[in-house]
């Protein structure tokens, strides 16, 4: 990110003697960003601002300018804080954002050259608010920065295993579609039924029955890799060397040492390499990880998730241990990442316990516990079962000033159709988001409860990443050596399991 004189929101107005520096830094081609206040003259005449409208500390709607640093970003967002109403008062600024106030849209955010360097003014006064705001901060670096995306044409992004109707074949087709800077350009698949569903799907698609076909053409810069997990490190070993970037669906692969593999290839020929964690975008982790980052359970020292029922588990490739890596690699390649990002850091001890008891058609266990050890002390635990009657919670989070936990709620689409009568809809459990329940103490009051519902859903916030990263050179959401932790994670326990829950070091 470049570098941003920031101005706190509450000092003294800006000195004279300060200008000379601010200039300077100016001159050297860094950005400045101001607060207007009424009582700061000299920030508004460094901004070339005036103050047309004051209002309130309160929730204002901020409306983006049309311009390419707000490309793939939210166009209106609300944020609180007191408000300055910005009236240009030079030719040289720009308008970089409006808020509506009684119906008619002002200025609040303007950008001024001032030779090499840039001024942005604000009009919303609490620049903490700003700065930590998922989209303005984003939009306030890319201002600073002043960077023209380096091309204008999509990037062509294959998937090889398309999959079936409704996979992940088509899942990133129309996020591909619906992501600005993004197409699909092509589909990799062994059944032709398959490829012609994604002509049918997505139009002008090349298609290709194999991978090395299509690194054999000019059809892609990105391969998507949608297919089992065995099969993940060869194939992105095989675009990286190929100088395609990558991206694959989680697990990254099996083995701690084929993810560095991968990770240092990756760095060596400068390519992108990231791994389809979709499940950060959940709204039920994302109002998680917001309720836990603002303090509202204190330090956070155990974290349990679960995922399972009790009922025949799927007969494909997902219940194969051959083929998929073994049951800790489906769903906990979601959990763990989940526990690890919440935590920050991957786990010094590893440990799990299985059951197989009732489903001995597969191969996969029945049911498995993964424990987790930090250093410090801190725990988690990831439960996933098919013999599980009752449901635990998805997530239960301790801290040491509360405790979160959400459960599982029934998806159900039934309906009564004209001619067919009742129809049944039931759907599977783990893609309704929860609801959050939390419970904070209260020195001489005690437990004070509350609900946090889901947050806003935020659309294809990997692939709008991916783009982001691509065209204008933002950080990975998700880092390659982030996924790189998880399979430790997996691996270890994986073993565990498999020697009766010996207890792992990483």
């Amino acid at each position: 990110m470049p570098d941003v004189s920031l101005l706190p929101v509450h000092a003294r107005p800006l000195a004279r003697e300060q200008v000379r520096d601010l200039k300077a830094h100016l001159d050297a081609g860094g950005t400045v960003l101001v607060a207007i206040t009424p009582d700061d003259p000299i920030a508004l005449e460094l901004a070339g601002v005036e103050i047309a409208d004051l209002g309130p500390d309160t929730e204002w709607f901020v409306t983006l300018a049309d311009r390419p640093e707000a490309s793939r970003l939210t166009g209106e967002v609300p944020v609180c804080g007191p408000l300055a109403v910005l009236r240009p008062v030079s030719s040289d600024v720009e308008v970089a954002a409006t808020t509506s106030v009684r119906f008619a849209h002002g200025p609040t955010m303007t950008v001024r050259r001032c030779g090499p360097g840039r001024v942005i003014a604000s009009g919303l006064g609490d620049l903490a608010a700003v700065l930590s705001h998922p989209v303005l901060s984003t939009y306030v670096h890319r201002l600073a920065a002043a960077h023209e995306p380096t091309r204008t044409d999509d990037i062509g992004v294959a998937v090889v295993g398309y999959g079936p109707f409704g996979g992940m074949g088509y899942l990133h087709g129309l996020a591909c579609t619906e992501t600005d800077g993004l197409r699909l350009s092509a589909a990799v698949d062994t059944s032709p039924d398959r490829l012609e569903a994604a002509r049918r799907d997505f139009g002008d698609v090349a298609t290709f029955t194999s991978v090395d076909d299509l690194l054999a053409s000019d059809a892609a810069e990105v391969v998507i890799i949608a297919t089992p997990p065995v099969l993940h490190a060869d194939l992105a070993r095989a675009c990286l060397d190929n100088g395609r970037h990558v991206v694959v669906e989680k697990p990254m692969c099996l083995t701690a040492a084929d993810a560095d593999d991968l990770v240092s290839r990756a760095d060596a020929s400068g390519l992108a390499l990231s791994v389809h964690q979709s499940r950060r975008w959940d709204t039920d982790f994302l109002a998680l990880r917001r309720a836990v980052e603002t303090g509202m359970v204190g330090e956070m020292f155990n974290i349990e998730t679960f995922v399972g029922g009790f009922e025949h588990p799927c007969r494909a490739w997902h219940s194969e241990e051959s083929v998929s890596g073994g049951a800790v690699y489906d769903w906990g390649s979601h959990h763990i990442d989940w526990i690890l990002r919440l935590y920050g850091s991957a786990p010094e001890r590893v440990s799990c316990t299985t059951h197989t008891r009732v489903w001995h058609d597969s191969t996969n266990v029945d049911q498995l516990e993964v424990k987790m050890i930090w250093a410090d002390g801190r725990e988690a635990a990831f439960r996933q079962s098919d013999l599980a009657a009752i449901r635990r919670p998805k997530f239960y989070v301790q801290g040491t000033e509360g405790t979160i936990e959400g459960h599982y709620q029934p998806l159900d689409a039934s309906r009564l159709e004209p001619g067919r009568g009742y129809l049944s809809g039931v759907h599977h459990h783990a893609e309704r988001p929860v609801d959050l329940r939390l419970a904070r103490y209260e020195s001489d009051w005690g437990l004070i409860e509350s609900a946090i519902p889901p947050v806003p859903h935020p659309g294809w916030g990997f692939h709008r990443n991916l783009a982001d990263h691509l065209l204008l050179g933002e950080p990975l959401a998700v880092d390659p050596r982030e996924s790189r932790d998880v399979v430790r994670v997996l691996e270890a326990a994986h073993r565990s399991g498999a020697d009766g829950g010996t207890v792992i070091t990483l």
